[in-house]
């Protein structure tokens, strides 16, 4: 059986496009909810006209909501899901664990898909994500062929593949970097693609578009569900060679000539494309830019749109009417002791008095040291590959004395029980809102918020909720080193970069600093407290922790929680 053969749409032009260019589904936005709210979108009435049409011709219509979601949002959130559910949208592409949760007790029988902003890139993510009802799951477009075989091997779901697109620089789902310096969150579909400017008089971070036509007849091989095109933002030209050619490489069972693979180029990309990340290739090919010269070129194309020849049975969706309850979130009662706990990234930077301001302090698992700490923080991403050398750094750190796991994917989850660790989750899960919190208060003793969350917006979750009270926020997540030791922008502003799990870590410019705000952060229900050093020495690192016991103001520059 082929995989599926899954199309961008942006509007009813293009949505044609795909059709005509053999789509076996698509999959677009409405105006709520979704990671393109750039893109033209579909309102109510052209949702359900989309839904039509596609069933008509036998394609199947998928539905993004693949945004974080306030708690004061979700009821409009929840409400919206019952109008994509009457109208027959074939699935849901979802990235809030807590929204999730919140439609399969809805609506058990409505198929949801897992988002790459999800940021699953292993087995283990893929049955969690099974276990709180998704179908299937679009894997990370950072992983090898190896991981995605593996994944496709042995998961519980399906698996939906990236075949072809932009990449962000970034690891779908952690970057923070639009948010905190220009307050445009990516992870709320505002993103303002900061990784496409020049840093240190290049574009490091600017990568090529994913291509992985050349690679067709493994996806076949591996059994891989489904193959996903990039392009919400794109016009009809390159919706419809990209599917048409891709249509055509699966039905034929074969790679994309060289030639094919030029032509799709010539409509668009930045500078060529890259399969690097499915190929192990990753080094400094992978970085293009989109130039003047290639848009004027692009621009001068015009792709020919023939109607298709396919005939496809027609789609019916019987769905019952409902009008479910939605009920207000249930806040989750705090535990009696509140923690106290930090991250360094060396250990020659803790403190000797650390134990008197910290009830855990945690180094990166590959440079734990348990003499100084007592808890580590897990690689942001573990592969399956990786897997089985992580759990013995683990055990080998428990053996010396670690406690605790900081967690940062819920593909982390199994690994660190199966270790025997308390576990705590880190910022990286995203949690936004009540649902999310309780969600992930089933795995983890306490968790971090979300770095983006304002202070009215963090009284509104409940549970044993921590923040970052002091530190510099990571921003970027990256599979591709920047290959220096930070990023200089045009405005000469620094970006430190260190190293967490054998990736860079991009971190932001200043610092978050609440050691002044503690009658706001205790109004907003917030009592474990969480601080991330960085560059900070042996004894500023102190220093920092004696001014926040003593609730002192700094006149440096600083990021506040608002």
């Amino acid at each position: 059986m082929l995989p599926e053969l899954l199309v961008p749409v942006g509007n009813p032009q293009t949505l044609d496009a795909a059709i005509e260019g053999g789509a076996d589904a698509v999959y677009l936005g409405g105006t709520l909810f979704n990671a393109r709210m750039n893109a033209r979108n579909f309102d109510r009435p052209a949702l359900a006209a989309a839904v039509e049409k596609c069933h008509s011709r036998g394609v199947k219509l998928y539905v993004t909501l693949n945004t974080q979601i306030l708690d004061r949002q979700m009821p409009d959130a929840l409400n919206y899901v019952l109008y994509l559910y009457s109208i027959g949208v074939d699935a849901l592409i979802v990235a809030d664990f807590g929204l999730a949760r919140r439609i399969k007790a809805l609506l058990p029988d409505f198929p949801l898909h897992a988002s790459t902003q999800a940021s699953a890139h292993n087995t283990d993510a893929a049955k969690y994500l099974a276990d709180i009802g998704f179908s299937r799951v679009v894997v990370a477009r950072e992983l090898s062929r190896e991981n995605i075989a593996s994944i496709t091997k042995n998961a519980p779901i399906e698996t939906e593949v990236f075949v072809h697109g932009a990449l962000c620089v970034c690891h779908s789902g952690q970057c923070l970097m639009s948010s905190v310096i220009g307050g445009r969150s990516g992870n709320r579909g505002e993103c303002a693609q900061p990784c496409r400017l020049p840093y240190n008089g290049k574009y490091p971070l600017s990568l090529k578009d994913n291509c992985l036509a050349a690679h067709i007849p493994e996806f076949i091989e591996m059994g891989v569900s489904c193959l996903k095109i990039e392009g919400r933002m794109k016009g009809s030209d390159y919706v419809y060679s990209t599917v048409s050619t891709y249509r055509k490489l699966l039905d034929e069972h074969r790679p994309a000539s060289r030639k094919e693979i030029d032509r799709m180029a010539a409509v668009f990309s930045r500078g060529g494309f890259t399969d690097g990340y499915y190929s192990g290739r990753i080094d400094p090919s992978m970085i293009g830019i989109r130039s003047e010269e290639s848009k004027q070129e692009s621009a001068a194309i015009k792709v020919r749109i023939s109607e298709s020849t396919r005939d496809l049975p027609a789609i019916t969706v019987d769905r019952p009417a409902l009008s479910p309850e939605i009920k207000p979130n249930v806040k989750n009662k705090a535990l009696p002791k509140p923690c106290r706990s930090a991250r360094f990234y060396k250990a020659e930077n803790i403190p000797d008095t650390a134990g008197k301001f910290l009830d855990i302090v945690y180094l990166p698992l590959d440079r734990f040291d348990g003499k100084k700490a007592n808890g580590v923080v897990l690689p942001p991403v573990i592969t399956d590959k990786e897997r089985e050398a992580v759990k013995a750094a683990l055990l080998s750190a428990k053996a010396e004395g670690a406690v605790h796991a900081l967690v940062g994917n819920v593909g982390h989850f199994a690994l660190a029980r199966e270790c025997g660790f308390v576990i705590h989750g880190d910022f990286r899960l995203n949690i936004n809102n009540s649902r999310c919190a309780e969600e992930i208060a089933g795995h983890c003793a306490d968790f971090i918020l979300s770095p983006e969350l304002i202070l009215p917006q963090i009284r509104d979750i409940g549970g044993e909720k921590s923040v970052i009270v002091y530190g510099r926020t990571p921003l970027m997540l990256l599979e591709k080193p920047v290959g220096a030791p930070q990023l200089r922008d045009r405005k000469g502003v620094i970006f430190p970069i260190l190293q967490e799990g054998g990736r860079d870590l991009v971190f932001n410019c200043i610092p978050t600093y609440m050691a002044d705000r503690k009658d706001q952060l205790k109004a907003a229900g917030v009592r474990n407290l969480h601080f991330i050093f960085t560059v900070e020495g042996k004894r500023e690192s102190e220093a920092i922790l004696e001014a926040y016991e003593k609730g002192l103001a700094t006149k440096k520059e600083v990021r506040r929680i608002k």
